[in-house]
């Protein structure tokens, strides 16, 4: 993975702006050799969480990218926004199914590390959507761990889980781990 620009881009600058500010910190990066993956972020329970996760991939160097429509990436008024922060652009016309989208984009390249809230909402979901496993075991790229605990004002990013196709058992190891994390709002957290 790419380390920080030596040439400060302005969302480097931001974002080291930003955590000095609000006194966060980066606690751990991408761990070493991996170019390929699914990046996950959770407890994902506020509208802040955008600001610190992707002021922490600026700050690591890492190219984490989220998919969203094509049409909002074409989009006349915010398209230059979007694409700036990451987005990689699915048209959903040609192919209804995002889970082979994901495997027919990390196909296409050398490196991708693609974000996804696996909650699917602010609120507490006991049931996360399954498309991150899937695009992770259909891709053989491992899933990554990425965190914000408000308790300790740290991200970062947890260790990587490689799919074994037993998806209960492997989901039961990730929220595992982010049970020692706190989101904005604790009660809406995994449990």
């Amino acid at each position: 993975m790419p380390k920080p620009p030596s040439t400060p881009t302005f969302w480097y600058l931001f974002s080291k702006f930003w955590f000095w500010i609000t006194g966060w910190r980066l606690a751990s990066v991408v761990p070493p050799g991996i170019t390929k993956a699914i990046m996950i972020a959770a407890p994902h329970t506020s509208n802040w969480d955008i600001l610190y996760a992707r002021g922490a991939f600026f700050l690591m160097g890492v190219p984490v990218r989220f998919t969203v429509k094509k049409e909002w990436v074409d989009n006349f008024f915010v398209g230059w926004l979007v694409r700036s922060l990451g987005a990689l652009p699915v048209d959903r016309s040609k192919n209804n199914s995002l889970v082979d989208g994901m495997v027919k984009l990390f196909n296409e390249r050398e490196e991708l590390v693609i974000l996804i809230t696996p909650e699917g909402t602010r609120s507490y979901q006991p049931r996360w959507k399954k498309g991150f496993y899937f695009a992770a075991e259909g891709a053989h790229v491992p899933i990554l761990l990425g965190f914000l605990d408000y308790k300790n004002k740290e991200a970062g990013v947890g260790p990587a889980v490689y799919p074994t196709g037993d998806y209960e058992a492997d989901l039961e190891k990730i929220k595992a781990f982010y049970r020692t994390k706190q989101g904005r709002f604790p009660e809406k957290g995994v449990r």
